[in-house]
């Protein structure tokens, strides 16, 4: 992700920052110009200091500090552009459900920072009926005999989320019951986001042979194909082949596991490039560790994307250890894992270089919008 600085007193700023604890101003972010602004107040709507003359409202979930993004002030739209593909939210009434829904939303809106910024395309239920949307669900009360508990998933751009996700102890419990090097909320929304993209960018593709070549034939049975694996686990290969275990399952987890991958890639050298990180390892062979990171992932070839991820990971892995900390990113590339990620690169890249520029597709959204004239809130609580 890049950095981002107040443009009133030039402090660096968090993405999730809501407020500048330095000159005190009030920050939103602008997911068109990709910047956290500093704010001053206008006529009972928001003059931004990034965007000049134009005027701005919060998304309507700002109410709960659960979004910090940022809507024109003449958009019929009162959510942003990551929080109105929300179906249903949790049940307020539970505070606890608040704190658990604050920490998934700060996820969910990393998430769309790099949806935006890779240009794929996005649709709401209300622009097509597959189009992207989220349940946040809670297990039922009681642990009711007669309902099972809620799966993280994907069908039909749906994405269901068990809100004790963002639990961090009852996460550690399901990271260790499935045996899992990491687990994280950012994770099972890039894992999730894939199956949604699979179904837009590859099934019924002219791309679906070589995705079958390098993956797999998808037409497997997927139930049984998982429970095979939950039974004899994965082939002792499998790291040959695959970036997890668990992508080993069916070539629609492999797709999903190697995009999420993808996604932590590019975010994490967006940082690093941000930062200006360069690598010399000084040991006899650093010449091998030696990356200079100075470009931007989300235009870059993938071979310059993995020749720069390997040394950045092996530095970050080795400040972890030095702190008692578990490897940043416990996971090894094999050759066929790469040429996954490769397939993954050119399929975003082919669908993003094919889109509208922003400002040509807000100007389609407001239209819409207008035609529309969405009447009360999509989202209603589980």
């Amino acid at each position: 992700m890049k950095l981002f600085e107040c443009q009133n007193c030039g402090k660096p700023l968090y993405f999730e920052n809501t407020k500048c604890e330095s000159c005190g101003l009030r920050l939103g972010y602008l997911p068109k110009q990709e910047v956290v602004t500093a704010l001053e107040a206008a006529d009972g709507v928001w003059s931004a200091l990034a965007a000049q003359g134009e005027r701005y409202r919060f998304c309507a979930n700002a109410e709960h500090d659960v979004c910090n993004w940022l809507v024109p002030a003449e958009d019929n739209e009162i959510f942003c552009a990551a929080c109105r593909h929300n179906r249903t939210i949790p049940d307020l009434t539970d505070p606890e459900n608040l704190v658990h829904w604050r920490k998934i939303e700060y996820a969910k809106h990393r998430l769309f920072y790099t949806l935006l910024r890779l240009r794929l395309p996005l649709a709401t239920r209300s622009e097509d009926p597959n189009g992207l949307a989220f349940d946040f669900l809670s297990n039922p009360v009681g642990g009711a005999q007669s309902q099972a508990p809620v799966m993280t998933g994907h069908t039909g751009g749906l994405i269901t989320l068990n809100v004790a996700e963002a639990d961090a102890p009852e996460r550690e419990r399901q990271r260790k019951s499935m045996g899992e090097p990491y687990r994280t909320l950012l994770g099972h929304f890039r894992h999730e986001i894939a199956h949604y993209y699979w179904d837009r960018l590859v099934a019924d593709s002219p791309a679906i042979e070589e995705f079958r070549r390098l993956f797999g034939d998808e037409r497997e049975d997927y139930g049984a194909s998982l429970q095979r694996h939950y039974a004899d686990g994965p082939a002792p290969d499998w790291a040959e082949r695959f970036v997890t275990a668990y992508a080993s399952s069916h070539p629609w987890e492999d797709f999903a596991e190697t995009w999420a991958h993808y996604f932590h890639m590019v975010d994490t050298l967006e940082t690093a490039f941000a930062f200006g990180l360069r690598l010399r390892p000084k040991v006899a062979k650093g010449a091998d560790l030696a990356a200079a990171i100075d470009f931007d992932p989300y235009a870059a070839e993938m071979d310059r994307i993995i020749d720069a991820w390997l040394p950045l990971t092996f530095a970050v892995n080795s400040i972890n250890r030095s702190m008692g900390q578990p490897d940043l990113y416990p996971f090894v590339l094999a050759p066929a894992v790469i040429w996954k990620l490769t397939f993954i690169h050119d399929q975003i890249h082919a669908v993003s270089a094919d889109r509208p520029r922003d400002s040509e597709h807000n100007a389609i959204r407001a239209i819409v919008a207008g035609l529309k004239r969405a009447v009360g809130s999509p989202q209603s609580t589980s």
